[in-house]
C-alpha cells in the first residue's frame, strides 16, 4: 500500500471509527490498482518520436524546420543537419512548416507497439511569384516635381556632333602647344636611347630613303597637307 492510500485510511479512521475496515482495504487496494494501469496506458501511449527533414527534390537536409504537434504548443525545431527528436504520443498529428518550404502534415498511427519512431520527412519547394514593385529615389511628391522640372533633356544628335568637334579642337590646340619640362625630358631620353642603338653604325637617314619621298609626294598630291578655309576661319 503505498503512502496516499495510507493517509486516506488514517483519515477515515479519525472520522468513522466505526466503519468496517476490511471494505476499505479492499476499496484502497482497487483504486489504487485502476490508477496504476491508467498510469501504464498513458506511458505506453508515450513514444520518442525523432527524424531527419530533407527536400523532396534534392534529398538536401532542411535546417531549422518549426515542428509541432497539432493542437498543443508542443514540439521542436529541427538543427542545422535537419535532425529532431521530441516526446509525443501516439494518435498525434505533426505539422511541419518552414520559410520556402510548404507545410506538411504526419500523423503518427495509434496502432504502434514500438515506444519509438522515427522518419524521413520530405519538404517541397514553395514558389512564390509577386507582384512586379518598381522603387523610387524620390520619397515625397514635392521631391518628384523638383526632379521632374530640374531634369536635364539629354542632348539631340547636333549638340554630341558639336562637342566631338570641340574635342577635335582641343587635340589641334594641344599639338601647338610646346612641350613642357617632362615632355622634353622623355624626348631627350628617346634621343639618347636611338644613338646607343646606332652606336658604332650610320642611323638611317630619311632625306635619302627613296620610300619615305614616294610617301611625301603621294600625300601632297592628295592634299593631305592642305588645310580647308573653314579651319582658317574658325582660328
Amino acid at each position: 500500500m503505498n503512502s496516499v492510500n495510507q493517509i486516506i485510511l488514517l483519515v477515515i479512521k479519525s472520522y468513522y471509527p466505526v466503519l468496517n475496515f476490511r471494505y476499505i482495504y479492499v476499496f484502497l487496494l482497487l483504486l489504487g490498482f485502476f490508477g496504476l494501469k491508467a498510469q501504464q496506458r498513458i506511458n505506453n501511449n508515450v513514444i520518442q518520436f525523432s527524424g531527419v527533414v530533407i527536400t523532396g527534390d534534392s534529398l538536401k537536409p532542411v535546417p531549422f524546420v518549426n515542428i509541432r504537434i497539432a493542437g498543443s504548443s508542443s514540439g521542436a525545431v529541427s538543427d542545422f543537419y535537419g535532425f529532431f527528436s521530441f516526446v509525443a504520443h501516439k494518435g498525434d498529428t505533426i505539422v511541419f512548416s518552414s520559410v520556402g518550404y510548404k507545410s506538411s502534415r504526419f500523423y503518427i498511427s495509434d496502432t504502434l507497439e514500438s515506444s519509438r519512431y522515427s522518419l524521413f520527412q520530405m519538404m517541397q519547394n514553395d514558389t512564390m511569384l509577386l507582384t512586379e514593385s518598381v522603387i523610387y529615389p524620390w520619397t515625397t511628391v514635392e521631391a518628384l516635381e523638383y526632379a521632374i522640372i530640374q531634369h536635364r533633356v539629354p542632348d539631340n544628335d547636333y549638340d554630341r556632333a558639336m562637342r566631338n568637334l570641340a574635342i577635335e579642337e582641343m587635340r589641334e590646340r594641344a599639338e601647338a602647344l610646346p612641350m613642357d619640362g617632362s615632355m622634353n625630358y622623355r624626348n631627350q631620353m628617346q634621343m639618347t636611347s636611338d644613338k646607343a642603338y646606332w652606336n658604332g653604325q650610320y642611323m638611317p637617314n630619311n632625306w635619302l630613303n627613296p620610300f619615305a619621298w614616294a610617301q611625301f609626294f603621294k600625300a601632297w598630291k592628295e592634299g593631305k597637307f592642305k588645310k580647308k578655309e573653314k579651319d582658317l576661319d574658325n582660328r
